[in-house]
């Protein structure tokens, strides 16, 4: 059925013809996109108009129907609703009231949602004068019915008092976008983006429209529309896939709207938003410096001209680097630099914008992007230190580096990029996109120089990190060859690629050893340092460790994943500067283990003492107080069973969440027979204040004789606050580490976290009959990463198949099978 086919049925049919005909088109698989949304807006004018002729038998004088906002731009998605305003001159305002009931009213009736309003061209303008989202949506006003030269005065009017006060407007246009932009965050980074708020979205696409019809500045052309057409395509894809007027794309809900598109799956989907939000973020930066350099140079000339006897004043230019000035608050070329002759330029602008402070101008980008020649392989000793300088250059590299991807010149700098731009990360720990957290990575990097012997590897490794994110399988191991390939590219010697491949390749080592491993044990250490292999590597190591989990986000790094890196990084140096690794045997209890374990063994029960860690700030001079890295918990009990699950479910109880858990068997004075256990954990509250020894002695004593079931009590809290369901996580995983000490067989743990996951482990662990010799417990975002070190109970490791054994009973438990 042809649009006029579906347009004729609506007019013969009233509103029941209408709705048919709406949904006939709605459910058209051959047609959708921008030809859809015209025939969707095609068809409700025919039918709205034929409503206003009804109700005016065709005289329509001195009033007339206006489309507004999204409407009025003939951008209507399934689910959109419909902005309407009814233009009148005043002179019968009971006639137009009775009007209204005629247009409005069939709207409601088919369950479409509606914005109305009824104004005379006075109140219109006014109304817009005090509210600038009402002045936006007249902006896009378009005639539908009636009198056409009352909608065409009112726009006419409403276009020239824009333009009159543009320069009081757009920077209140601009707040209200940062305003939205700081709710909503950025949509280029978010898993669940509002496709219209959130910045980079569709009302900044509307904003820069806005812009564009005050005649004082404009956006960036260049992709621009299909960028809008995209976000537009993929909001009609979510509102048919959903049925709900719905700017969210929930994750639930990507499968689907992919697959109305016709995408491979939901992370093509997320790419191809992200960067269509890319081209509207960087529009929107471009367009608003020039709203602001207009203005400031409309408020400063009359002042200058004064001074200087109505001259027209000349801009100063400062030189930044050779080709390169500062003119008007942007870095630019000189008159004199010659782009077709310096393949060196962009990275020489780029670094010379970024270490001023300044954004590179979009003329300058784009001429550099036209005219450059590609640098030759392997580049030259200047190309490689100015892509050093500007990934040094802190929080201004960021705009730069965006300025040069707007173009494309990043990807034809580095083709390895392409794979990672814009590439998203379904994992709730990490805020950015792969390629934005690389350049935070080295923003983050860029602090740490002055600690490190070689900040150009640093700098250079915190780029590639996650270069291999863009290939299937282990994005290490293949970020390990597109490392060494692009040193050698950058003009790196071979000694200096081969440092850049093991940093991109053990980039996880340190963190992930660290918190999931026995630091006391030497093949623990031993591993890391035959990994790493010199000094020097392990001092970059370090510091890029630092750099990736700071540039994550905050779930990532803390005070205690800081201070157990340090001790690792100081236990894997004095192996490699010719020490060997202390035997964890030799190890002797404190003065306090000791007393705890002979006040246990005196009373029959558990003791524990509670007492909070710190460490110095970082700045000595500092006013802070040192940083809390979590409460050390100390218990002693009688050796039996059942010590861990009690110990974790009491925590569990009092809202308590395990850091690390280490539990050792203390042999008692000479002449006493028996053992006493000693777990030294941290703990930390999940909020609130941490709960009295006293109390968690006296839960801790009812646990182990068996008169308080913890099983019970955490069910019951998670009845009387149940959790709200969201996507379905994906099954937990329990393998064995293979080699990974030859004291213990170590069993680690990926789950969702949730309270009462270290308990359900802990009572797998005693129902399969091992000993824990120590835990490592590590919470990344919703997610659990736990070691357990275990031994039979003779304290040897365990058999092959019983370890694989453990490892099922533990991930059966984890799934609610046993």
């Amino acid at each position: 059925m042809t649009s006029t086919d579906v347009t004729k049925e609506a007019e013969d049919s009233g509103p029941g013809g209408y709705a048919a005909a709406r949904l006939r088109l709605l459910t058209e698989g051959t047609r959708s996109g921008p030809p859809r949304r015209t025939a969707l807006a095609g068809l409700t004018d025919d039918w709205l108009s034929g409503l206003f002729d009804a109700g005016t038998g065709g005289a329509g004088r001195g009033v007339s129907l206006v489309a507004v906002g999204g409407y009025g731009r003939g951008e209507l998605s399934p689910r959109s609703d419909l902005d309407l305003l009814l233009l009148h001159d005043g002179s019968d305002e009971k006639a137009v009231a009775a009007l209204a009931d005629r247009l409005w009213y069939p709207v409601w009736d088919l369950g479409l949602d509606l914005d109305h309003s009824v104004r005379t061209p006075a109140q219109a303008r006014k109304t817009a004068g005090e509210d600038l989202k009402v002045q936006l949506g007249l902006l896009d006003a378009r005639h539908l019915a009636g009198d056409l030269g009352l909608t065409a005065s009112l726009r006419t009017a409403v276009l020239a008092d824009w333009r009159n006060q543009a320069p009081k407007r757009l920077p209140e246009l601009r707040d209200l976008c940062a305003e939205r932009a700081e709710r909503q965050g950025e949509l280029r980074f978010l898993l669940e983006p509002d496709l219209k708020e959130a910045r980079g979205g569709l009302r900044d696409a509307t904003a820069l429209r806005a812009v564009a019809a005050s005649w004082l500045a404009d956006a960036p052309r260049e992709g621009l529309a299909d960028a809008r057409r995209r976000l537009l395509d993929v909001r009609d894809a979510l509102h048919l896939a959903t049925g709900r007027a719905t700017d969210r794309l929930a994750l639930q809900e990507q499968d689907q709207v992919a697959a109305e598109l016709g995408l491979l799956d939901a992370d093509t989907l997320l790419r191809q938003v992200y960067e269509a939000a890319r081209v509207v973020s960087y529009a929107g930066d471009v367009t608003w410096r020039e709203v602001g350099r207009v203005l400031r140079s409309r408020s400063v000339r009359p002042r200058l001209r004064a001074m200087l006897g109505g001259g027209k004043p000349v801009p100063e230019r400062s030189p930044l680097a050779e080709g390169v000035v500062e003119h008007d608050g942007e870095a630019v070329l000189a008159r004199t630099a010659r782009p077709e002759r310096d393949p060196v330029l962009p990275l020489r602008a780029a670094a010379a914008a970024a270490q001023a402070g300044l954004p590179l101008s979009l003329h300058a980008v784009r001429r550099l992007a036209a005219t450059t020649r590609p640098l030759p392989t392997p580049w030259p000793a200047e190309a490689r230190e100015q892509l050093v300088t500007l990934l040094g250059s802190g929080r201004p590299t960021v705009q730069v580096w965006e300025a040069l991807e707007a173009e494309g010149l990043v990807t034809r700098l580095l083709p390895d990029w392409e794979r990672v731009r814009c590439r998203p990360q379904r994992n709730a720990v990490h805020l950015w996109t792969v390629d934005r957290h690389l350049i935070e990575t080295a923003v983050r990097a860029s602090e740490f120089t002055r600690r490190v012997h070689r900040p150009d590897l640093l700098l250079v490794a915190a780029l590639l990190h996650d270069i291999g994110k863009g290939w299937p399988g282990d994005h290490s191991v293949a970020g390990e060859t597109i490392a060494r390939d692009v040193a050698a590219r950058i003009g790196f010697d071979r000694a200096d690629a081969a440092v850049l491949a093991t940093l991109v390749r053990h980039h996880l080592l340190l963190v992930e050893t660290a918190t999931r491993r026995d630091l006391d044990d030497p093949a623990t250490v031993r591993a890391v340092a035959d990994a790493v292999g010199a000094e020097h590597t392990l001092e970059l190591l370090h510091a890029l460790t630092e750099a990736d989990a700071l540039a994550t986000g905050p779930a990532a790094w803390s005070s205690w994943r800081g201070s157990l890196v340090a001790d690792l990084v100081k236990r894997v140096s004095a192996v490699l500067a010719g020490d060997a690794p202390a035997e964890p045997e030799a190890a002797a209890p404190t003065a306090e283990q000791e007393r705890l374990a002979v006040e246990a063994y005196r009373t029959g029960g558990p003791v524990l003492a509670l007492r909070a860690q710190t460490e110095p700030p970082a700045d000595p001079d500092s006013a802070a107080g040192p940083e809390p890295l979590g409460v050390e918990l100390l218990i002693a009990v009688p050796d039996q069973e059942g010590v861990l699950p009690a110990v974790a479910g009491v925590l569990a109880m009092h809202r308590l969440t395990v850091r690390t858990a280490e539990l050792r068997s203390l042999p008692l004075p000479d002449g006493v027979e028996g053992s006493v256990l000693l777990l030294d954990w941290r703990v930390a509250a999940e909020y609130g204040s941490l709960p009295q020894a006293a109390r968690l002695r006296a839960d801790l004593v009812r646990a182990l004789d068996g008169t308080l079931d913890i099983a019970a009590r955490l069910a019951e809290r998670d009845a009387a606050h149940p959790r709200r369901r969201g996507v379905e996580p994906p099954p937990p995983r329990v393998t064995v580490a293979p080699a990974a000490s030859r004291l213990a067989t170590v069993i680690e743990v990926r789950a969702q976290d949730a309270p009462g996951l270290l308990f359900r482990l802990g009572r797998a662990l005693e129902t399969a009959g091992v000993r824990v010799r120590s835990a490592h417990a590590s919470t990344l975002g919703s997610n659990a990463v736990d070691a357990f070190y275990v031994t039979g109970p003779e304290g040897a490791p365990l058999p092959g198949e019983e370890a694989g054994d453990v490892a099922r009973t533990l991930e059966e438990a984890l799934r609610g099978r046993r």
